[in-house]
């Protein structure tokens, strides 16, 4: 199954614009044939998560803790790292296309990630780095998937 990264902030709040991006884009993934990779906490990744979810889709968080105890609840595979932060190249790495959903610092760490491995990176209402398509319906991320 190929994989759609998504990233951004573990602190969007369930009633934003971003919020709800990111779950639209989780059940579009989903209705597409694809899976979707996450840090898989709260936020962007929970919303993303839930999305796929509500379409019978298959989700995968990279885990920042040994344990896996900060995995939202639609997180259907959880590979446990222990890695906090570092774990962010791995998210990164397993997407056919990254999309980046406003996010904070972790976020930008994880674009030039995305820059370094010659990922596509879309974004939306996130970091203007050289190099991030923006976009702004959920459905344009599928135009950039080859």
């Amino acid at each position: 199954m190929k994989l759609i990264s998504v990233i951004g902030s573990s602190q969007v709040k369930r009633d934003s614009d971003e919020y709800r991006f990111a779950y639209e884009l989780g059940k579009l993934i989903a209705k597409n044939g694809f899976g979707v990779v996450c840090g898989g906490r709260e936020g962007i990744m929970e919303a993303v998560c839930r999305g796929a979810k509500e379409e019978n889709g298959i989700t995968i968080g990279i885990m920042p803790s040994i344990d896996g105890s900060d995995a939202n609840r639609h997180v259907d595979i959880k590979i446990n790292t222990g890695l906090g932060h570092a774990r962010n190249p791995i998210v990164v790495a397993s997407g056919e296309v990254v999309v980046a959903i406003s996010g904070n610092y972790g976020t930008l760490s994880e674009i030039a990630y995305s820059k370094i491995f010659g990922k596509t990176v879309l974004g939306y209402k996130t970091h203007k780095v050289d190099g991030v398509i923006q976009i702004f319906r959920p459905d344009e991320v599928f135009e950039y998937i080859k």
